[in-house]
């Protein structure tokens, strides 16, 4: 039986949910970053403005900067991103501890390579992610 005190562990229908409300959180820092480098483009040269033509490789990577740098600092700063925040969630330590920036981090980056992890949410009696168990994390509810 668990503590009444002790914060309920998430399971994979919120986790999932804040996961896609984060995809879309990125996808629009990325759609911004975009319209940016349009209108930079179009600012310094606007009688040869062409619209850039970005490689897979550029596209990737900026994807995946933007995704990672997103979560781990949310989740070094406040332990929530803004999907935590509408399912009313929250990363800590096993402890209950904010996560370091680098724990927060290797997180991050765990979870963009190999988002299937969280699947291990539903065979995990703690309902922690492959990446949870990596770096000593867990996913809780908050209190309202």
């Amino acid at each position: 039986m668990t503590d009444p005190g002790e914060p309920r562990t998430a399971g994979i229908v919120s986790r999932g949910v804040a996961a896609v409300i984060d995809l879309g959180v990125v996808l629009v820092v990325i759609g911004v970053i975009y319209v940016g480098l349009i209108l930079t483009r179009l600012a310094l040269n606007p009688s040869a403005f062409q619209f850039p033509s970005l490689s897979v490789l550029f596209s990737t990577t900026v994807t995946f900067g933007v995704a990672v740098v997103y979560l781990a600092g949310c989740w070094s700063i406040s332990g929530c991103t803004a999907g935590a925040v509408v399912m009313g969630l929250r990363v800590t330590g096993r402890r209950a501890e904010r996560l370091s920036g680098l724990r927060a981090l290797v997180r991050a980056v765990a979870c963009v390579v190999f988002p299937i992890g969280l699947g291990w949410v539903v065979i995990d009696r703690q309902r922690r992610s492959l990446q949870d168990v990596a770096v000593g994390s867990r996913v809780v509810y908050v209190r309202g």
